[in-house]
């Protein structure tokens, strides 16, 4: 830990500068403005004295709080932790700090959760549980809340987002599906309410198509495995026919697991699975579930770095590119087979 008691000017008679030219080494707005070698004594100086800023005293400088909220619809989703990582990184680099909450999807708790963040006088938000119609988006953007979506988007053309390519990662998985020879496929899409499970159903019913196949949709009432568990029982006893399924997410797509083993059939020998996310862990099921990869940690990063962009000196909004896309690519585990004869 820092010693309280060492002050800004210590560090300067330390390094033999100006107690200014120290704090413009130490804010990452105003670092490039101060010579490499001056930088190198004031970073010395601080290791030597184990300086620690007062970022309390700098936020109020600033009047900035030097906090960012961030909203997770689902805390316990293992997607979410290498997402927060990313956004922590890049946040804490540039000297904020990110307050977390938890919806668990609902659109009350998603309100008050905002709401409690902004009374703590955050500087922006990362939003990671909008719906496509989100009420507390529409309120944030008409309020001038610095704001970055991640993982999901709004209808709203003036958010910004980061998210995957969805419909690239479901058309990689349709093509391996019939690659593998498989007529028949499922999907048990995430909630259409979501950009990500609208996007992921249409594009694998415009990839069904395209490959000539028959498609079977249903509908999981939210992205878990509870919900995967009954829309998958559902496509299974509406479609007996279907010998693969492509599923919304990961967490639905271990749904479909236990749907499968209540119905008696076994993956992929009886029918093949394709999740979407690669959270962590997914790996280690037996089988090994084939699925689509996303860069969690980049997905966070881009969202930090985006907001950062509306926080920095001049920092607006019109400016910021509205949407940032993280490419994904299909990861083959044991999951998926041909179908069987």
């Amino acid at each position: 830990m820092g010693r309280p008691s060492v002050t800004l000017r210590e560090v300067a008679e330390l390094a033999g500068v100006h107690p200014s030219t120290v704090s413009r080494t130490l804010s990452p707005e105003t670092r490039d403005l101060v010579n490499e070698e001056t930088a190198r004594r004031v970073d010395a100086a601080v290791a030597q004295l184990d300086y620690r800023p007062n970022r309390l005293a700098r936020g109020l400088k600033m009047r900035r709080s030097l906090t960012v909220g961030v909203v997770l619809p689902d805390l316990t989703n293992p997607f979410f932790p290498p997402v927060v990582r990313g956004i922590e990184d890049r946040l804490e680099a540039e000297g904020y700090t990110v307050l977390l909450t938890n919806t668990d999807g609902d659109a009350e708790r998603e309100q008050r959760s905002i709401g409690t963040l902004l009374g703590r006088q955050v500087d922006g938000l990362i939003l990671a549980a909008a719906t496509r119609t989100d009420a507390a988006v529409k309120e944030l953007l008409a309020g001038g809340t610095p704001l970055v979506l991640v993982n999901r988007r709004v209808d709203d053309p003036r958010a910004v987002a980061v998210v995957s390519d969805d419909r690239k990662g479901v058309r990689l998985a349709v093509d391996h599906l019939a690659q593998r020879g498989h007529r028949t496929i499922g999907h048990v899409a995430g909630p259409t309410s979501t950009s990500t499970g609208r996007a992921r159903r249409d594009s694998f019913r415009a990839a069904a198509r395209r490959h000539g196949l028959q498609a079977r949709v249903v509908v999981a009432e939210a992205f878990t495995e509870a919900a995967g568990a009954v829309a998958a029982a559902e496509l299974l006893r509406e479609h007996p026919d279907v010998t693969a399924i492509v599923a919304g997410n990961d967490l639905i797509a271990l749904g479909c697991l236990d749907a499968l083993a209540d119905a008696g059939l076994r993956c992929p020998a009886d029918v093949s699975l394709v999740g979407f996310n690669d959270m962590p862990f997914i790996d280690k099921l037996d089988p090994p579930l084939s699925t689509v990869h996303v860069s969690h940690y980049a997905l966070g990063e881009q969202a930090a770095a985006l907001l950062l962009e509306q926080l920095g000196p001049g920092g607006n909004r019109r400016a910021t590119p509205r949407l940032s896309v993280v490419d994904v690519s299909l990861v083959v585990r044991g999951s998926t087979a041909p179908p069987r004869a």
